[in-house]
């Protein structure tokens, strides 16, 4: 059996007459940005997350880039992020010429640890900002608790987290903002890059309305120095015709996450995703980590299942980030989690099937018994 980490095809192939449709409304109607596909995904995707505002925009690096130049963070200011996950995160501080703070992950969810918060602050942290990795949310509340008692703003990185619930609320409104992506591989993806900013303060969702489109909201009127970072009219028709969908796609991650579950439990040396009770994830990646993650990656390989590591190398170890004096052993637990963690397939329009078929070549290399009926 062939079973790939991602597959965007049947996502097309269950939605084809639906997406043709807002590809020839688009072509149509003679605009391509800025024009009412994409006010009208603004309106449905704010709605969809409990938030007031939404602002599309180019990619989700950009969003939260977008977030920060609109709060005026700079030179000599300092930003919380993660020690691990992606790097976007960091460069989004790097862009605007601030300095991004790392801070270790709780070592069960992965996620930033609110209680490792307060030692990495500084008077000059402006902000802080959490990653909801692999589809389940940050610790929010106690999060937003360090981040009242300095002054603090909170933003989001909701780039995996389409749909996800923290306490009964959704991401991307559970911050002062989010930066989210459409990237294609994410829960809610587009056909190309894509991103998006929510938020509940109506004054900061102008000024990035502003900043998106060149510091401009009327033509050859500038009253910021901006940049381009639009969503486009065609990407912003195929995510309203996809949003209708999320829920859907998300529950069918969710049962295959169960299926997983149960197909893996007491498996070697095996780690487990670990679920707070407060938590209600999507599932965007299902991740597993073991000591001998490359041999069971060659071995799920050999055996027609993909596989990927996300991530393999801590922004503090990577060349971008080499002028800022990083090295192997300051941040030990992201560095053990680059090394450990292993995802395996999980997306709406795999089967059944294909998940049991995943667990069994996992037990095969570790030699477990069969799982139960």
């Amino acid at each position: 059996m062939h079973v790939p980490i991602l597959d965007l095809k049947p996502a097309y192939d269950e939605l084809r007459a639906e997406l043709d449709a807002a590809y020839h409304r688009v072509m149509a109607s003679g605009r391509v940005l800025l024009g009412p596909e994409l006010e009208a995904f603004e309106g449905e995707y704010a709605a969809s997350v409990g938030a007031a505002h939404c602002v599309g925009v180019a990619n989700g690096l950009e969003a939260m880039q977008l977030v920060l130049m609109a709060l005026g963070v700079g030179p000599g200011d300092e930003v919380i992020v993660p020690s691990n996950g992606y790097i976007a995160t960091w460069l989004a501080v790097t862009h605007v010429g601030a300095r991004p703070v790392p801070c270790e992950p709780d070592p069960r969810t992965y996620n930033l640890d609110p209680d490792r918060l307060e030692a990495a602050l500084t008077p000059r942290t402006r902000v802080i900002l959490p990653i909801h990795l692999y589809g389940q949310t940050a610790d929010m509340d106690a999060i937003q608790a360090v981040a009242r008692r300095h002054g603090l703003f909170v933003l989001e990185d909701a780039a995996q987290s389409h749909g996800a619930l923290y306490r009964g609320r959704p991401a991307g409104s559970l911050g002062g903002a989010a930066g989210v992506s459409f990237y294609p591989s994410k829960n809610l993806g587009a056909l190309a890059d894509a991103g998006a900013v929510t938020t509940n303060d109506a004054a900061l969702a102008d000024r990035i309305r502003h900043l998106r489109n060149y510091g401009s909201k009327i033509r050859y009127q500038h009253e910021y120095a901006g940049m381009n970072s639009r969503l486009s009219e065609l990407q912003a028709a195929f995510l309203r015709t996809k949003l209708p969908h999320l829920a859907a796609w998300n529950a069918r991650r969710a049962d295959l996450a169960c299926r997983y579950f149960g197909g893996l439990k007491g498996v070697g040396d095996l780690v487990l995703p670990h679920v707070p009770d407060w938590a209600h994830p999507v599932w965007h990646l299902f991740v597993v980590r073991t000591a001998r993650r490359e041999a069971l990656q060659a071995h799920l390989a050999a055996h027609g299942v993909g596989t990927q590591v996300h991530y393999p190398t801590p922004p503090h170890l990577t060349p971008a980030y080499a002028s800022a004096g990083g090295k192997r052993g300051d941040f030990p637990l992201a560095e053990r989690l680059a090394s450990e963690v292993l995802s395996l397939p999980i997306g709406p329009h795999h089967s059944v099937a294909q998940i049991d078929y995943v667990c069994a070549q996992v037990r095969d290399f570790f030699q477990a018994p069969s799982a139960p009926s």
